[in-house]
């Protein structure tokens, strides 16, 4: 029998810490701890990027950087660079809870302060950060941010002309008139990736890989545009000439406006798309599985005109299709591959090879040959009850309505019976929220018998929460976006022997 993995979907950011987010130190190791103990083998996290716009990882200054909001402060002070006085003193308004959402708010103004603090009494002779600086990986990313937070944090496109197009004089001029903003942010990726190197050794050493996740498009505010703009389609000054997004559809009339800009394609074709395999190869370095958002934008993507309102005025592109995958079919990649779909995108993950995405929340229609019902898989694919973007199962059960709900109870029934799993229901309990808990844990058990090469279940999934645990809602800017934090005794012993058994069961 193939090789099967069963793994959970958990931000690093949701994970309990006493510093108002979730860090890469101790309660990581534990989640870890958590894992083996499930009899899991895959830990798949959010982008490890700095947040940008709305809080979101999908929205980075820098599509390679790790966010300093996850460096685990008691690592610092376990190096005598904070005290502990001075951490509690720093600390966001959720310090302490064992519940609660992420502050990003007071994250802003209180972490980078106690960062620098650290970085005041960090030795900058040390081997191994001389050593980091000569590699020069973050070179454009701490001179970007550098001249960003000299602009008051404003975006790329309101700096001075001559920082905005790197005039060479003047960026030379500020790089040495700055040199101590700049060394921090080169040690903010430093620390970053010491602890992370750590963190992912300990998690394959317990036989868990880490899946991390690449969006496809990068923000109009970074690194990358500023210091790569001709691989955009760009105006004169700087803008996108048109930007990224998907048009209407089911769940909105008026579309998804990105506002991405769009890469220059053809530029990228002449040196056979060498910075997406710089990056590529930087992620598989980083990770252990990459799951790529977004993967139907390499056949076609859809170009919206800079300035729209909304989405419905657009039109789609050709994009490099599978020459950009040309002796990278070996790589270890996930498609996600959810959304509008044509010929030429099966055609891509055929030829790719790589697994694709199946959301079970989308499976249970009344449709035979709905292609998320499990029955209806091939063995190269990921399986999950839903992702970041989606409710819930349990709000998304609550959100349906009644007749919808029994279509999908009916059909729940008609796959657990294929699958030999149990699940029954009576018409008058079709809104019984016990009803819909044990039609969660029967979706749950379905996953892990399935055929699927990986089940990823959401943690929120399998401890049955509901609607305030969503971990964003897709179209809204709202403080209840990316903020899901869980609690300690989420994590218990229970729980994982619990998940342990249906693994087992499943042959994973």
């Amino acid at each position: 029998m193939k090789k099967r993995y069963a793994g959970v979907l958990l931000p690093i950011t949701a994970l309990p810490s006493p510093y108002g987010v979730g860090t890469m130190g101790a309660q990581a190791k534990d989640f870890v701890e958590f894992l083996a103990r499930a009899h899991q083998k895959v830990w798949q996290v959010l982008p490890l990027v700095p947040t940008g716009y709305g809080d979101s990882p999908y929205a980075s200054s820098c599509a390679i950087a790790g966010s300093p909001y996850l460096i685990d402060i008691e690592a610092l002070i376990a190096q005598g660079l904070l005290t502990k006085e001075e951490a509690e003193e720093h600390s966001c308004a959720a310090a302490g809870e064992e519940i609660g959402r992420v502050n990003y708010e007071a994250l802003f103004y209180r972490r980078i302060p106690l960062l620098k603090l650290a970085f005041s009494r960090f030795d900058r002779q040390v081997p191994a950060f001389q050593a980091f600086l000569e590699e020069g990986v973050f070179a454009d990313f701490a001179a970007f941010m550098a001249i960003k937070e000299a602009h008051g944090w404003r975006a790329l496109s309101t700096w001075e002309e001559k920082y905005r197009v790197r005039d060479k004089e003047a960026l030379n001029a500020f790089l040495a008139a700055n040199e101590d903003e700049v060394l921090f942010w080169q040690f903010t990726q430093y620390e970053f990736f010491r602890q992370w190197g750590e963190l992912k050794s300990y998690a394959n050493a317990r036989g868990i890989e880490v899946m991390g996740d690449m969006p496809l498009y990068v923000s109009e505010d970074s690194v990358e545009v500023w210091a790569h703009p001709e691989l955009f389609l760009l105006n004169g000054d700087g803008t996108p000439t048109e930007v990224a997004g998907v048009p209407p559809d089911y769940f909105s009339e008026d579309g998804q406006l990105w506002g991405n800009p769009l890469y220059n394609w053809e530029k990228m074709r002449q040196d056979g798309y060498a910075w997406w395999t710089a990056r590529l190869q930087k992620a598989l370095s980083m990770y252990d599985i990459v799951r790529i958002d977004h993967f139907r934008g390499f056949d076609r993507f859809y170009a919206i005109p800079a300035g729209s309102k909304n989405a419905r005025v657009g039109c789609w592109r050709d994009g490099p299709k599978e020459a950009l995958f040309e002796g990278k079919k070996d790589w270890k990649i996930i498609a996600e591959d959810l959304g509008i779909l044509d010929d030429g995108v099966y055609r891509l993950m055929r030829n790719t090879g790589y697994p694709r995405m199946k959301v079970l929340e989308f499976a249970f229609d009344g449709n035979p040959e709905q292609e998320f019902k499990p029955s209806n898989y091939d063995e190269n694919c990921v399986v999950y009850t839903g992702t970041h973007d989606n409710a819930t199962f349990i709000e998304f059960l609550e959100d349906l309505d009644e007749d919808t709900r029994e279509i999908f109870y009916r059909d729940l029934v008609s796959e657990c019976k294929k699958a030999g799993v149990r699940f029954a229901y009576r018409s008058e309990q079709v809104n019984d929220p016990e009803t819909m808990q044990r039609a969660r844990a029967a979706t749950v058990r379905l996953a892990y018998v399935s055929c699927a090469k990986y089940v990823i279940l959401p943690l929120q999934d399998l401890l049955g929460t509901g609607a305030e645990s969503r971990m964003n809602t897709p179209g809204t800017l709202s403080d209840r976006n990316w903020s899901w934090r869980c609690p300690a005794s989420a994590m218990s012993r229970t729980l994982a022997q619990k998940i342990s058994r249906i693994a087992k069961r499943g042959n994973r």
